[in-house]
């Protein structure tokens, strides 16, 4: 009998999802919950569950020591990488955005502008997309403190109420792009294990659209 697909999930409110629909599609997932100390953990026969960060979940699905994983779409647009992105599950929604001090005008005139963000790549693109030259500056933590601080003229980072805007005094500008979690699979194990693969895609679909409907 061949391997388990082995299956990399993104740690907290991407896991907690991704193991409800698990429980929709009939597996045990009681290992998951129950994980102590344990790093790689079944999920019925047939199925093996590892929790990581973000980035780690790339990592491991890119280099093939996991088949699949479950990650958001901000970390795949910001990461980038070798890899299929298979299916979006639909948890985990929210939006990158462009942000400014409300009342000003991020577009107006020809001056330089300079953006602070924690997903420099993402921030790039956008600009780049637009036309617009653009100063881009990362920031590990709360990137709200930069226009603030008259550090940068505007952020990119991902929002979900807004409330956080809003209590300092930012408004959107401008969505970027949507984000939601997603299935990704490791290119060379789509090939070699082609059936296996699409048979747990199509199962994780249709607990999906259980869901959703």
């Amino acid at each position: 009998m061949t391997k388990p697909i082995r299956m990399a999930l993104t740690k907290g409110r991407i896991e907690k999802s991704t193991v409800e629909l698990l429980d929709r599609m009939g597996l045990d997932t009681s290992a998951v919950k129950e994980k102590g100390r344990r790093l790689i953990l079944p999920v019925g026969d047939r199925l093996e569950v590892v929790l990581a960060k973000a980035a780690d979940v790339i990592t491991y699905v890119e280099h093939g020591v996991c088949d699949m994983g479950v990650v958001g779409k901000d970390t795949i647009a910001e990461s980038g990488g070798s890899y299929y992105e298979m299916l979006d599950l639909g948890f985990g929604k929210c939006r990158f955005a462009l942000a400014a001090p409300k009342g000003t005008d991020f577009f107006a005139g020809y001056q330089s502008r300079t953006v602070a963000t924690k997903y420099p790549n993402v921030a790039r693109a956008y600009f780049e997309r637009k036309g617009m030259n653009v100063r881009i500056i990362k920031i590990e933590g709360s990137v709200e403190l930069a226009p603030l601080l008259s550090l940068a003229d505007g952020i990119v980072d991902i929002v979900e109420t807004g409330t956080t805007l809003r209590e300092n005094g930012l408004e959107v500008v401008e969505d970027v792009m949507p984000v939601s979690s997603r299935v990704i699979v490791n290119m060379a194990s789509l090939k070699l294990r082609k059936q296996e693969i699409e048979q747990w895609i199509a199962r994780m679909e249709a607990a999906r659209e259980e869901q959703n409907g």
